[in-house]
């Protein structure tokens, strides 16, 4: 998956990161919407835009980009080319929308709930 070099780390180190941004784009892409931090939901938000934009494509190099990312994510990603993708057939960009709702007690983190539009 490309990544930002300067973007967060969230104290983490780079292969948990990766895994964790992959994992995150995974449950929006299967659920459509997820609570998150803030900035999770920030970082990912590029990846799940960038899958969309592939599937939107559809022919065969893009599924099999998509397919590269997720590789034990059959259902995900037959999700993302016949039902996600012809939904914002009529969109360039812009898929998600990230809605503030608060913030965590435990740490006091806000939270954020990310969603496709």
């Amino acid at each position: 998956m490309a990544h930002r070099i300067d973007g967060r780390k969230l104290s983490r180190k780079q292969g948990p990161r990766l895994a964790l941004y992959r994992n995150l784009t995974v449950s929006i892409l299967r659920y459509e919407r997820v609570k998150t931090t803030e900035a999770k939901a920030k970082e990912v938000r590029g990846q799940v835009e960038r899958m969309i934009t592939l599937a939107k494509r559809g022919d065969l190099s893009a599924r099999r980009a998509v397919i590269a990312e997720f590789p034990d994510e059959p259902l995900v990603v037959n999700k993302l080319f016949d039902e996600i993708a012809p939904k914002y057939a009529d969109r360039t960009s812009g898929f998600t929308r990230i809605v503030r709702l608060g913030q965590r007690l435990g740490d006091a983190a806000p939270i954020v709930q990310i969603e496709l539009v």
